[in-house]
């Protein structure tokens, strides 16, 4: 059968063999398509970026720790544009199947590696996550997703949208993948669960008052209740800094992005200094309050992941109030570099729950994510 183009960029049987063994013996890897991968060059999602990139001389280091710990790389699979969308509908080479729900995205823009995870052409996509690009194709795909704490696994050998949010993801069926990647990937740290959880909005999962095993209660926060103030700020530095990475290329190279992509990127260029800098403080002082809270209670926050999906027709405008929705639910953990895992329920269609814990606590969340939900 050949590869979907849809979901693959280039795809070998493997595209590169492992170079040692260990945790991942025999597990495939779809790479998102801004990894360096020995011999291959990074597309970003773009042709026209494609045609002009040179091949890769080394791997990622996330890419060489996989390849040392067992695993193959099956292939190297899409990405929205430059990693600067949430929906996964490529304009370029279209959009990846769901097989959870046939009918709607899969979500982005990790959304290649999603896509050949849940077809089960690759047991762990590589990806990133900025403002929320492993967790939502996770929930919308019916998948485990993690994004760690931020800094904690190399960025190097990795294209950038905003540093100061990029983080190395990874998204597999299983939950036990899902440690396994972290064996990896991941540093030593603490990795109990906390004695309880704090639930924001409506939780896909959560019947009673108990959530993987462990006590639930509601609790208010104005970021969710009013979030456009938080999702401002964010907007601004995220693309303050994309237009820093790529603002060139794309004066350069006019009408080669999508539209609404190309107009992401260009209001990061009417971002001032002081705006910025503003909404970095804001940022700040909204993520002190939340580990103050999270001590306080002893706790960890869950709340929806963001899908499901929203459907391949939907209208432009229609399409806005999904990401807004989205974006809702994936910024708080990105803003304040925290990690978070996306967990798979019984939803249909599939929408996951997310439990954000302080910084460092990545092996906990993948512990939280072993248990069964109720």
């Amino acid at each position: 059968m050949s590869a979907d183009p849809t979901v693959w960029r280039v795809k070998g049987m493997p595209l590169a063999h492992a170079t040692g063994h260990g945790p991942l013996d025999g597990l495939r890897v779809a790479v998102k398509d801004l990894f360096e991968v020995t011999g291959f060059a990074v597309g970003g999602g773009n042709p026209t970026w494609l045609a002009s990139a040179l091949p890769a001389a080394e791997d990622a280091p996330a890419v060489a720790r996989l390849r040392t710990a067992g695993a193959t790389i099956q292939g190297i699979a899409h990405t929205d544009e430059l990693a600067y969308s949430l929906s996964g509908t490529n304009v370029h080479y279209g959009a990846p199947p769901n097989p959870s729900a046939p009918g709607l995205v899969t979500g982005g823009s990790s959304s290649g590696p999603a896509s050949a995870v849940a077809t089960g052409h690759a047991d762990i996509g590589l990806g990133t996550d900025t403002g929320g690009s492993i967790r939502v194709p996770a929930s919308c795909c019916g998948l485990f997703g993690l994004r760690p704490t931020h800094g904690v696994v190399p960025t190097g050998g990795v294209l950038p949208l905003a540093p100061s949010f990029d983080t190395v993801g990874w998204i597999t069926a299983t939950a036990s993948h899902l440690a396994l990647v972290g064996s990896v990937l991941l540093p030593s740290g603490p990795s109990a669960p906390p004695s309880r959880l704090l639930a924001v909005g409506e939780v896909p999962g959560l019947t009673g008052d108990s959530l993987f095993g462990l006590p639930v209660s509601p609790v208010t926060l104005s970021t969710w209740d009013d979030p456009d103030p938080l999702l401002l700020a964010f907007r601004r530095v995220q693309a303050a800094e994309a237009w820093r990475a790529h603002g060139e290329w794309i004066t350069a190279h006019p009408r080669a992005l999508a539209v609404d992509v190309e107009d992401r990127f260009r209001f990061g260029a009417s971002v001032t200094a002081a705006e910025e800098a503003e909404a970095r403080s804001f940022l700040a002082g909204l993520r002190a309050e939340l580990l103050d809270l999270l001590a306080d209670r002893d706790a960890w926050l869950v709340l929806p992941a963001g899908g499901p999906g929203h459907p391949r027709d939907l209208s432009p405008s229609a399409r806005d109030a999904w990401r807004r929705d989205t974006l809702r639910c994936a910024v708080p953990a990105s803003a304040y570099g925290l990690p978070s895992v996306s967990v798979p329920t019984s939803s249909t269609p599939p929408a996951g729950v997310a439990v954000i814990a302080p910084p460092g606590h990545d092996l906990g969340l993948l512990a939280l994510a072993a248990r069964t939900l109720a």
